[in-house]
């Protein structure tokens, strides 16, 4: 039977809240210690090796930092996306389906709780 209330009790957002101000807190950190390793340039010693070994590893070492690159922009993206969920939250419009006016199940909100679609949602854009 699906849930046809409008919106989330204040409880339930409350609950929510909590969840997300955690994920936010963990993702923050996650960040951080992401752009410490972009910004770490170490120097591993390879100044008196071979220029072939250096060639290889400076390509290493720009693969690595693109990566790092790609991990930090997923992060930030992760984090604003959590962020307006938040919003949503003082808004009151927090886990309702932004294509079908739905409410999102607690279920899949606990697991994503930065979603904005319920599966059926998800479903019809295939």
């Amino acid at each position: 039977m699906a849930d046809e209330r409008l919106r989330y009790s204040e409880k339930d957002l409350q609950e929510f809240k909590k969840l997300i101000q955690d994920k936010i807190a963990k993702a923050e950190n996650d960040l951080l210690l992401i752009n410490q390793n972009f910004v770490n340039n170490q120097n591993n010693g390879t100044d008196d090796t071979s220029p072939t070994f250096k060639a290889f590893e400076e390509g290493a070492e720009t693969l690595s930092k693109e990566q790092n690159a790609i991990l930090a922009g997923r992060q930030e993206k992760f984090l604003r996306d959590l962020k307006n969920a938040l919003i949503r939250i003082e808004n009151k419009t927090y886990g309702v389906c932004r294509v079908t006016g739905k409410l999102i199940p607690k279920e899949r909100l606990k697991v994503v709780p930065h979603a904005t679609l319920s599966i059926e949602a998800k479903n019809m854009q295939r």
